[in-house]
């Protein structure tokens, strides 16, 4: 029995492993059918075996990692080429993109003009 449970692992722990949430786990499962199939228990309960995490983590990788779409990893899975394409996968690197901002100096004038216009308003308001 302790082998049974060490062998199925619940939905919940799957995705803190693999740190997705379990929404997409159940997503992934509709869209790749073929590929994740977990075993349902009690309560319809979802458990995975361990070749199925591993699935599991190729598919999150070629999706975040490699940066591919669904429609791509359902592609690779039916060329049957999933093993070929999941071992040559490596973490892209994070962009990051900065932006360079301008800022404008402001006169007294301008900001006491934006007053009186916020206060006219008020006025009309009330």
């Amino acid at each position: 029995m302790e082998n049974q449970k060490e062998y199925f692992v619940p939905i919940n722990e799957v995705a803190k492993q693999l740190d997705v949430p379990a929404h997409t786990l159940r997503y992934w499962e509709k869209q790749f059918p073929g590929a994740i199939r977990p075993v349902t228990g009690a309560g319809n309960r979802r458990y995975y075996r361990r070749d199925t995490i591993e699935k599991l983590e190729s598919i999150k990788s070629l999706l975040y990692d490699k940066g591919m779409t669904i429609a791509g990893v359902k592609k690779i899975l039916h060329n049957g080429t999933f093993e070929t394409e999941t071992s040559n996968v490596k973490p892209q690197p994070q962009k990051i993109i900065v932006q360079k901002v301008e800022t404008k100096s402001v006169d007294n004038d301008d900001i006491d003009a934006v007053i009186d216009l916020l206060n006219q308003a008020k006025m009309f308001l009330n």
